[in-house]
């Protein structure tokens, strides 16, 4: 028995040989092998492969790179975007795509492709770019959608009728007034042969109107000085494409600050006004005629519950809401916004194309001066703007030769499908251009030919389809007769007040893509008083 017990358990294979870590065997090798670097470089390649993989499945049938650099993507060419590089995409197909850092954008080209994005709330919404919501802030009224957005939009549409712009008309001219005489400063204290750019001159100009247009005199020169100076840095944090986080001391940084400046001044804007709306000041500006119709909502309201009677001609026409001076001051943010560079814009190559076809500013100054009666001080009204055929037609095509919004971001909320053929992913950007079907020859015969003419005696007016100048759809610009009468009221009276002489050069009719469009010289000028 005893034998047994001690006997022996251990198999006979319990002697073979098996590799272990300290063997030097297969495993070892391995395990010795891995270190921090082949980690890195092994998870590195397996994004670069996820990130391409994304992007062709992503890409799909339509036209773009068939690869893409990893991650970035084009970032660093759109760092400078130029004018024929945009053209080229549109010419590729009528959707293409690109793919930037985290985002992939499909660009709808032709317009029957970008009506139906404008007019596709189901499956986008705007969303500008991505560090727009940081700028705007994401509570801002145009980020809202669906019926948020349309009980919104419902509040604001009253500040744009024919009778609230007439309100507005003796800011603006005042404003005009003022900057004129500073033109011809300028010029005069300039160099009289090479002229001055007056690019940003333009900018602080349209500032200035849009200020008076929508805050009134709520806001100080010196703070209007300050918001045309730093609107720039907004207007490069808003690139296409942009780094998607905010590091200091970067374009999108210095964007934010001035932001939050802007925000600021509105906010202290919209305690002035509503305490000179509640005891019955004047309606001088956009920001009092929404204060004022608050204020009237309100009060009814509250007879309503209190159960007092109403007569019916005491119901305001649009009940809304109590809005916040913040939320006052975002929603006149982004008038600003939609307003600031297009209308800088339009000033600007307004003032060239005038100056270089000599016979139709003379037209422009025979019609603002007949619709006067001879007298060049008539002051502005709607029915003096209205009876301007020529001018209109001046800035139409100006919009359409040089549209100042060349294409306009949106975001897909879910998958769209575009065509039969292609559905754009949710999440990605889809972004509808304006200015190939503004410059389609089978609607404007000889598109690159800047002519007048063609809203008079031709038929342009009744291409609607193609004027996407203001986009189309549910988020349709509020202010497109607003900005049109302003640039028809600003060139009739500089007509009538001033000749000017562009200095051209060679880069005179380039195009400089910064946010809008420009020329690449910024407009050299000199401005000289008409007697």
């Amino acid at each position: 028995m005893a034998s047994i017990v001690n006997a022996s358990f251990a198999s006979p294979l319990a002697d073979a040989s098996y590799p272990t870590l300290s063997d030097g065997g297969f495993l070892s090798r391995v395990y010795n092998d891995v270190n921090g670097l082949s980690v890195f470089v092994t998870f590195l390649f397996m994004l670069v492969a996820y990130d391409q993989f994304m992007y062709v499945w992503n890409k799909g049938s339509i036209v773009g790179p068939a690869w893409k650099m990893p991650f970035i993507g084009p970032f660093l060419q759109s760092m400078n975007p130029k004018m024929d590089e945009y053209q080229a995409k549109w010419a590729s197909g009528e959707l293409s795509c690109v793919s930037v850092f985290h985002k992939f954008v499909v660009i709808a080209s032709s317009r029957d492709m970008a009506r139906k994005v404008f007019n596709s709330p189901m499956f986008v919404k705007p969303c500008v770019v991505d560090v727009a919501y940081k700028l705007l802030r994401p509570t801002n009224w145009v980020f809202l959608d669906g019926k948020a957005h349309i009980d919104y939009r419902k509040g604001l549409n009253a500040l744009f009728t024919r009778q609230a712009l007439d309100t507005y008309l003796p800011g603006q001219e005042e404003v005009y007034d003022k900057y004129f005489a500073e033109f011809l400063e300028i010029s005069k204290q300039g160099d009289q042969e090479k002229g001055k750019p007056f690019m940003t001159v333009f900018r602080e100009l349209m500032c200035a109107v849009s200020c008076r247009t929508f805050v009134g005199h709520y806001i100080s020169e010196a703070a209007v000085k300050k918001v045309a100076d730093d609107y720039w840095m907004i207007t490069a944090a808003l690139e296409l494409v942009n780094f998607p986080i905010i590091i200091p001391f970067t374009k999108t940084w210095y964007g934010k600050k001035a932001a939050d400046m802007v925000l600021e001044e509105f906010t202290k804007c919209a305690t002035k006004s509503k305490a000179r709306m509640a005891v019955g000041g004047d309606i001088t500006c956009i920001m009092d005629a929404w204060v004022k119709s608050m204020q009237d909502s309100a009060k009814y309201n509250e007879k309503i519950a209190k159960g007092l009677p109403v007569d019916p001609s005491e119901k305001p026409t649009t009940l809304i809401r109590d809005f916040t001076d913040f939320e006052i001051s975002q929603t006149i943010f982004t008038f600003l916004f939609a307003s600031q560079d297009a209308t800088s814009s339009a000033c600007t190559w307004l003032y060239q194309l005038m100056a270089d076809r000599p016979e139709i500013l003379d037209r422009v100054r025979a019609e603002n001066l007949a619709a006067r009666d001879g007298d060049k001080n008539v002051r502005f009204s709607m029915d003096l703007l209205e009876n301007l055929p020529y001018t209109r037609a001046v800035v139409k095509e100006t919009l359409r030769y040089r549209p100042p919004v060349i294409m306009v971001p949106y975001v897909v909320k879910k998958p769209f499908p575009v065509t039969d053929t292609y559905t754009a992913p949710k999440g990605a950007m889809i972004v509808p251009s304006c200015y190939p079907a503004l410059h389609d020859p089978e609607v404007y015969p000889n598109p690159d030919y800047y002519d007048p003419e063609r809203w008079v005696t031709g038929d342009a007016e009744s291409k609607s389809k193609n004027w996407l100048v203001f986009g189309t759809g549910p988020h349709y610009c509020l202010g497109q007769t607003y900005a049109q009468m302003n640039l028809i009221g600003m060139i009739g009276k500089a007509s009538m007040f001033m000749d000017w002489k562009h200095i051209a050069t060679p880069k005179s009719e380039d195009i400089e893509v910064f946010a809008t469009i420009f020329p690449q010289d910024h407009c050299p000028l000199i401005f000289s008083e008409r007697l």
